[in-house]
């Protein structure tokens, strides 16, 4: 709204002339930060106070840490906050005429709508087990990795046509690979890892929010470089015209989710719940795909991998496989704690390790 409306104004009407900043990807990014944090600063209590009278509180799964039992009804569904607050920031900030940013907020709008159906339905059956199946979770997630797959490579892609399949590796200077076959299975499988990785890493207080921010603020820079002629020229990546504004989108979740923090940080106050695990998962993946930066994630997200790996391989291979425990506890987070880590030490040192692998990420750029 703010963008359309200095886009019209400041061109015709000198006393408007100040509206030239939303030009400038930057300015329209800090204001766009700001507008987020305030906003769920502001309404997160109030959502607080509405989830309480409700009853929509957290429905805690037995996972043989003892302390989980202490966070027996706490709201949950936060989630729906950073959504919320996202899109409103980008409504007011964003082009949304911008195909990138249409399709990442689409991403983060669909598995937010299917984490909140499988929140709504543990609160309905009051119990932490009884949400949406595996399968029918899963399904809903295919049909969207599926649909963004085949769209990235049609004629309405807006991706430039020498792009379309070809799949990008940190440290070299040209594709892995450039195949219209191969790259949709890709995409789809690495949608359906990444979608679902924040809610298997989102089990501690505070634990997911501060790497989601990380990830989606390098892939901020990395939309907003790509989207730069001159930037990619310079680092030697493919010019893609109109990720910049993915910087803008980047910066609405970032003040979001350090908002939602205030909150969510030990002791938690309210929990973000699969409705924004898997919306934050959602728009995560979406936005490293249209980027190109698949492989990159492998850095930059290896938080949340060895999450999902060492969860997978305990349920996957270990208990319905060889009928026993490969780890003392699955995911990642649970065994550090297993082994006596206080939640708030397990916390923070996994904060600090996602932020190492973020400036690690970022310094590929130069690495190439």
């Amino acid at each position: 709204m703010i963008y359309f409306l200095g886009k019209m104004l400041h061109p015709k009407f000198e006393q408007f002339s100040y509206l030239r900043l939303v030009d400038y990807i930057s300015a329209r990014s800090i204001g766009a930060a700001l507008t987020a944090i305030i906003l769920t600063l502001i309404i997160t209590p109030i959502f607080i106070r509405y989830l309480h009278r409700k009853g929509l509180v957290d429905q805690i799964r037995e996972t043989g840490i003892s302390s989980s039992s202490d966070k027996a009804g706490t709201p949950a569904m936060g989630g729906a906050i950073v959504v919320g607050c996202v899109m409103v920031s980008c409504l007011l900030w964003c082009n949304l005429l911008n195909p990138f940013l249409m399709t990442v907020l689409l991403g983060m709008v669909w598995f937010g709508a299917i984490g909140l159906m499988d929140d709504t339905a543990k609160t309905r059956a009051k119990s932490g087990d009884r949400g949406l199946s595996e399968s029918r979770k899963l399904m809903l997630q295919g049909a969207y990795a599926a649909l963004l797959a085949l769209y990235l490579i049609s004629p309405y892609s807006p991706l430039p046509h020498s792009q379309l399949g070809a799949f990008w590796v940190p440290f070299m200077k040209t594709p892995l690979f450039n195949s219209l076959w191969l790259y949709p299975l890709i995409v789809f499988f690495f949608v359906l890892v990444v979608g679902n990785s924040v809610n298997i890493t989102d089990g501690l207080d505070g634990l997911a929010i501060v790497p989601s921010v990380f990830v989606l603020g390098v892939l901020g820079v990395f939309g907003y470089l790509l989207g730069n002629r001159i930037w990619a020229g310079y680092l030697n990546y493919p010019l893609i015209p109109g990720t910049g504004e993915l910087a803008v989108f980047s910066s609405a979740f970032a003040g979001a989710g350090i908002g939602f923090l205030w909150f969510n940080a030990y002791p938690a106050q309210i929990f973000m719940g699969d409705t924004g695990a898997l919306a934050i998962g959602g728009c995560m993946a979406t936005l490293s795909v249209v980027l190109k930066q698949e492989a990159l994630f492998l850095i930059l997200g290896g938080l949340f991998l060895a999450e999902v790996a060492s969860s997978q391989i305990q349920d996957k291979i270990g208990i319905k496989w060889l009928g026993r425990r490969i780890f003392l506890r699955a995911p990642l987070h649970h065994a550090m704690q297993h082994k006596g880590l206080a939640e708030t030490k397990v916390v923070i040192r996994l904060w600090i390790a996602s932020g190492i692998l973020a400036l690690t990420a970022l310094a590929t750029l130069k690495l190439r």
